[in-house]
C-alpha cells in the first residue's frame, strides 16, 4: 500500500501524529511503554535501532507494528551463521527451464522506496554481513548489479536475543555505534499485564493485532522533513549545552571527574567510544524527547531520559570489565548523573 506524501506539517500536527503512533504500538505490545517511547524518538530522529531482550518478549511484534504504522515497504531477513552478504542483495536459483536465474534479494526486492529493513537475530550473522549492514546504515545506500541503490526513507531495525548473544558473533564497535539507540525489551513486571499476555486470546494472534493498525500514522515519505522540523523547533541554552559536554567529558574520563564504582579501577574502565557522532545522536534524541513533552527548549531531564539508550552501547569497556557490562554501564550512568551537576 502506497502512502501519499503529505504537505509540510506544523509541530502540533507532528506531535499529534506521534502520540497516535505510540498509542497504536501500545495497543499491540502491552507493558512496553518505555521501549515504545524510545522507538518513537528514534523514528522521529531518523535513527537505526537495535532491540535486545529475552526470547518471546515481543521484539519482532513491536518492529512489525512500527513498520505497519509507518506504512512503507518492509523487508525482513533472518540472521543465520551461513548467511552471506550476497544473500541480502540477490537470490540465485535454477528456473523451470533449467537455466540459472537471479532475482533481487530482501534488501532490493522493494526497490529504493524501502522504508523498514528488519534484521532478525543479527548476532547470528557473520562479520562480512555486518560490514554490508554498516554501509547501509551509514549511507542509506548499497551497490549491486553494477549500479548504486539509494534508500532515502530507510530505517534499519535489528534485534538480538539476550540469552544467546555470547554464543554467536558479537557486533563490532563500528556497527554498534551506527545504531542510534539500543533499546531493551523485557517482559512486564505488572501481574495484571502478565495475566493478560497469558490468558487474553487477543494477544495470542499478532497478525490480527498488527492488521488493526492504520497504515501511515507517521507517513514514511514525510519523516525526513518531520525530523528536520522537530530539530529546528527545539532550541538549547548555553547552560544545557555545557551540561552535555560535561557529561561527555566525564564518561570518557570517569576517574578524572571523580566517578567511583565498587571494585572497579576507574582509570582503566573505559577503553573508548562515545564519539562525536554519539553525542550528536544524544542531542537529536533529547530534542525529540522535549518535543514530545510539549517543550520547545531542552532541559536536563530530556538529556537524561534518552542517555542510557543512546549512549550506553557506545561506552566501550576494558576487556576485564566487558563481561560485567550489564551491571557496570547502568551503574556508571547513575554515577555520572550524580556527579555532573545539572543546570537549574
Amino acid at each position: 500500500m502506497q502512502i501519499a506524501m503529505k504537505p509540510d506539517a506544523t509541530p502540533l500536527v507532528i506531535r499529534d501524529e506521534a502520540m497516535e503512533f505510540q498509542r497504536a504500538l501500545a495497543s499491540v505490545v502491552i507493558g512496553q511503554d518505555a521501549a515504545i517511547r524510545m522507538m518513537t524518538i528514534a523514528v522521529l530522529a531518523r535513527g537505526h535501532v537495535l532491540l535486545e531482550g529475552d526470547v518471546g518478549v515481543g521484539k519482532t511484534t513491536l518492529l512489525r507494528a512500527v513498520a505497519r504504522a509507518l506504512g512503507g515497504p518492509y523487508q525482513r531477513i533472518e540472521g543465520t551463521i551461513d548467511l552471506m552478504p550476497g544473500d541480502m542483495l540477490y537470490s540465485a536459483f535454477v528456473g523451470e527451464d533449467g537455466r540459472p536465474r537471479m532475482e533481487p534479494g530482501p534488501l532490493l526486492a522493494r526497490g529504493e522506496d524501502l522504508a523498514v529493513f528488519f534484521f532478525n537475530e543479527i548476532n547470528r550473522a557473520r562479520p562480512q554481513v555486518h560490514s554490508l549492514l554498516l554501509r547501509l546504515m551509514a549511507e542509506r545506500s548499497t551497490t549491486a548489479f553494477q549500479r548504486e541503490f539509494a534508500f532515502p526513507h530507510l530505517q534499519v531495525f535489528a534485534d538480538r536475543n539476550k540469552v544467546e548473544r555470547d554464543e554467536t558473533f558479537e557486533l563490532p564497535a563500528a556497527a554498534r555505534d551506527r545504531f542510534f539507540m539500543e533499546i531493551p525489551v523485557e517482559a512486564p513486571d505488572d501481574r495484571g499485564l502478565r495475566r493478560a499476555l497469558a490468558f487474553d486470546t487477543r494477544y495470542h494472534d499478532a497478525d490480527t493485532l498488527i492488521g488493526e493498525i492504520q497504515p501511515g500514522i507517521l507517513p514514511y515519505r514525510d519523516l525526513n522533513r518531520r525530523a528536520e522540523t522537530i530539530q529546528a523547533h527545539v532550541r538549547s541554552s548555553r547552560a544545557v549545552e555545557d551540561y552535555v559536554v560535561s557529561l561527555w567529558d566525564a564518561v570518557r574520563h570517569p576517574a578524572r571527574h571523580g566517578l567511583a564504582l565498587p571494585g572497579v579501577d576507574m582509570e582503566r574502565l573505559v577503553d573508548g567510544g562515545v564519539s562525536p557522532r554519539g553525542v550528536s545522536a544524544l542531542v537529536r534524541a533529547a530534542r525529540v524527547h522535549a518535543f514530545l513533552e510539549g517543550r520547545d527548549a531542552l532541559v536536563p531531564e530530556d538529556v537524561r531520559a534518552v542517555f542510557p539508550c543512546v549512549m550506553g552501547h557506545r561506552i566501550f569497556l576494558a576487556p576485564m570489565y566487558e563481561i560485567r557490562r550489564d551491571t557496570i554501564v547502568p551503574a556508571l550512568i547513575d554515577a555520572l548523573f550524580g556527579q555532573v551537576a545539572a543546570p537549574a
